[in-house]
């Protein structure tokens, strides 16, 4: 199994993002998954089975101010995700992706009381996730019980996009 999860935030609006600042994101977000299935997809080619799991972000389905960077890379992991479920099928693998809203992680820890209290506002439940509550889902996914879910986009938000 292969899951893609590696994030960094240079977060500005358009106007005042940096080619490196943008580069830096998409780089990480989609060229480093890009670069892991490319590298990983030859093996479950071969032994016909795999499961991969990319990391994306509910701001890939909405956007946000400021977020250019981060949710146009995000988004293109879920193209990215679906192009290789298409492509690895035929290999019994299955290639998904996840959908996180707002966790608290070292990467949202820095953000201001006031963005973390919109957060919070936005979700349904009340709370904001926590990281044991994402990786659930990805153990669900590389296991045997979603053999039949591929090319899919799994929102985790506590109902922030509901």
């Amino acid at each position: 199994m292969l899951v893609n999860n590696a994030g960094i935030a240079r977060d500005h609006v358009l106007w005042k993002m940096s080619e490196a600042d943008w580069d830096d994101v998409v780089d990480t977000h989609l060229k480093g998954a890009f670069n892991y299935l490319r590298a990983a997809a030859p093996l479950f080619r071969r032994q016909q089975s795999g499961k991969v799991v990319n990391v994306s972000s509910i701001n890939a389905l909405r956007g946000k101010a400021g977020l250019a960077n981060y949710s146009a890379a995000k988004a293109g992991l879920i193209g990215l995700t679906r192009a290789a479920a298409r492509e690895l099928g035929p290999a019994n693998v299955n290639v998904n992706a996840v959908a996180p809203g707002w966790v608290e992680t070292p990467l949202t820890e820095h953000y201001p009381a006031e963005v973390r209290g919109q957060a919070l506002r936005e979700s349904a439940l009340g709370r904001l996730g926590k990281p044991e509550e994402i990786a659930d889902v990805i153990v669900f996914l590389c296991s045997e019980q979603a053999r039949h879910i591929t090319g899919q986009v799994i929102v985790v938000d506590g109902g922030q996009t509901a």
